[in-house]
């Protein structure tokens, strides 16, 4: 679209990676739930999808990132790019969410934030956080490809060569090749078919996977929305005219944010674009889309079943076992997925995977929140597990991490007694602050402000035990805390 001048010249903006993390946690419910969602999932090589598309991204990044995710979660992603390199943590971004608003706004908002950190225009490389990609140096050398057509003016997709008639995957329709490096137009965008519109796309050639991963300048991709979504960048402007800064953190006020149209970048931009450009995907792709995918990258046995924790399959066939901390015998059976958690067990037909996500509707219709949070729960500070929830009282085994600290709060409908198990806790009740070591406990009377600290090296581990008639997380009055959660 433009001169090999100005290619040359615009190639040398730099490549920042956007990267988006977050989602509803249905379709691998009970591992996935909201409160910790697919990208956060441990895989069976002990990575989380997150971990592995951070290194991906650093392998092309010219600096640091920019992570788009919710805000309760932004503590996890951290935590997450930490495990990778302190030195990226240090560098990078993390725009933090009141509430979801799809892939339009969460792009907007990171190209406005990319322009501030580059001091202009940048390169935007928008990943999901939720793919697997091993073939690592394809995937760099098609993000260079990208990066000459973004810099040739065009908004880029990638797409994946389709292995078969998939109907759960937008279609991109290929239009006129762009030289010889593989690169075309696209012609359309096409929704989810049925089966036998499937099977066409994959025999004419002529149709991409429609990938979700983007590439474009932001100057471009800013224009574009201006063009094609002007309310939605007006908007988008007021909400980061707004935003505040913590660190690295980036916050939006609520109210504004939840003014945003709800809106993907496909329908915004992408579809309405005449300079849409495809770079055909030269790396392996999948989007862990569901419990038969996961299943997917164990290796089997003889008979097809694949296992993963604590497990006995005899007799089984094309069968999948994840267990987590108790034994999960299967006996005769075959076509199976069965994943086992804390508080709940999946049993699911192998060809009936993609139904999971009703589970998780009936369950937010019950207003039962196995849909949303599991029995452990993960902190800015550490985490906690339920041990009970009875109606009388509750109790919870907390880890607190090495100098973290709990929010200073009271109770209005509940006492508590801590006893560390390991460690030594550093307690304020009232107006008195001592070390609470291991085999010691102490008693937090109704209406007593009180925090918990951990001031050494090494994590604290002890039981709370919570005793009153109410024992819900807005029973919470927090004075001070550093998650900025007051």
């Amino acid at each position: 679209m433009t001169s090999s001048k100005k290619l040359s010249m615009t190639a040398k903006l730099p490549l920042i990676p956007v990267i988006l993390a977050g989602g509803a946690g249905t379709r691998l419910w009970p591992q996935s739930r909201r409160a910790h969602p697919k990208p956060f999932m441990r895989l069976p090589d002990g990575e989380t999808l997150l971990e592995k598309t951070y290194r991906r991204a650093l392998n092309v990044a010219d600096g640091g990132l920019i992570v788009v995710t919710a805000q309760d979660l932004g503590f996890l992603a951290e935590r997450e790019l930490a495990r990778v390199s302190a030195q990226a943590l240090a560098t990078s971004h993390f725009l933090l969410e009141p509430i979801g608003r799809n892939t339009a706004p969460a792009i907007a908002l990171a190209a406005l934030a990319a322009e501030r950190i580059a001091n202009g225009p940048a390169t935007l490389l928008v990943l999901a956080a939720d793919h697997l990609i091993a073939d690592v140096e394809a995937f760099s050398a098609d993000v260079r490809l990208a990066q000459t057509l973004c810099a040739d003016d065009f908004l880029v997709t990638f797409g994946i060569r389709p292995t078969h008639p998939e109907t759960g995957f937008g279609y991109l329709k290929l239009g006129a090749a762009l030289g010889e490096n593989g690169a075309h137009v696209v012609d359309a965008f096409v929704e989810k078919p049925n089966a036998d519109t499937a099977l066409a796309y994959v025999a004419s050639g002529d149709y991409l996977w429609n990938s979700g991963m983007f590439g474009f300048s932001t100057t471009r991709i800013l224009a574009a929305l201006g063009e094609y979504a002007p309310e939605l960048l007006a908007q988008v402007r007021v909400v980061d005219q707004a935003r505040s800064e913590v660190r690295s953190q980036t916050h939006y006020p609520l109210e504004a944010f939840k003014a945003l149209e709800d809106i993907s970048i496909d329908y915004a931009v992408m579809e309405r674009s005449p300079a849409v450009a495809a770079v055909p995907a030269r790396f392996d792709w999948s989007d862990i889309g569901s419990w038969r995918a996961v299943s997917d990258l164990n290796s089997r046995d003889p008979d097809g079943n694949s296992a993963q924790g604590d497990t006995l399959l005899i007799g089984a066939r094309n069968t999948t076992v994840i267990g987590s901390a108790r034994l999960v015998a299967a006996i005769g059976v075959e076509n199976l997925l069965i994943v086992d958690t804390p508080d709940a067990l999946l049993v699911a037909h192998r060809d009936h995977s993609q139904a999971v996500k009703q589970v998780v509707d009936q369950l937010n219709l019950r207003e039962d929140s196995r849909a949303t949070q599991h029995l452990t729960v993960q902190r800015p500070w550490g985490s906690y597990s339920i041990l009970e929830d009875g109606a009388d009282c509750k109790v919870k085994r907390l880890t607190v991490l090495p100098g973290q600290v709990l929010s200073l709060q009271l109770h209005h409908q509940r006492s508590e007694h801590w006893t560390v198990v390991s460690g030594t806790a550093r307690v304020t009740i009232g107006e008195r602050s001592f070390d609470l070591e291991s085999g010691h406990a102490c008693f937090i009377p109704v209406n007593t402000r009180h925090r918990l600290e951990n001031q050494t090296a090494t994590p604290i581990h002890l039981i709370e035990v919570q005793v009153g008639s109410y024992f819900g997380e807005d029973d919470i009055v927090r004075f001070e805390d550093r998650y900025g959660r007051v």
